[in-house]
């Protein structure tokens, strides 16, 4: 079993930074496209950034400017700056392929988020 554990979530005070991690685990041997989405109280899911297995980067609107992706080999990070109140969400840890040590493949997987919330 393949599985996506998010943490480093909490509340934090508008300018302040923030870095989330995502650690997948399992009997994987490789990760290719891993990446950030969130999702605010009665909003669509959106997309943060990307990261492929080669470093390279993607970012949604959202994660313009102030976010910073980065990766391991089964670990992504979130570097978030400046945080805003907007930027409020619970964020998933994506990663749509991952080929296992038997051979065989997992897709689109999810972890169960980490909230941060943004507020005096």
């Amino acid at each position: 079993q393949v599985q996506l554990v998010e943490s480093g979530g909490g509340l934090v005070q508008p300018g302040e930074s923030r870095r989330i991690s995502c650690v997948a685990s399992g009997n994987i041997r490789n990760v290719y496209t891993m990446g950030w989405y969130r999702q605010a109280p009665g909003e669509q899911r959106e997309l943060v950034a990307t990261i492929t297995s080669n470093g390279s980067t993607n970012y949604g609107d959202s994660g313009k400017g102030r976010f910073t992706i980065s990766r391991g080999k089964t670990t992504v990070y979130l570097q978030m700056n400046n945080l805003k109140p907007e930027d409020t969400a619970v964020y998933y840890c994506n990663a749509p392929f991952v080929k296992l040590s038997g051979g065989n493949y997992s897709y689109d997987l999810w972890g169960q988020g980490t909230r941060v919330t943004v507020s005096s």
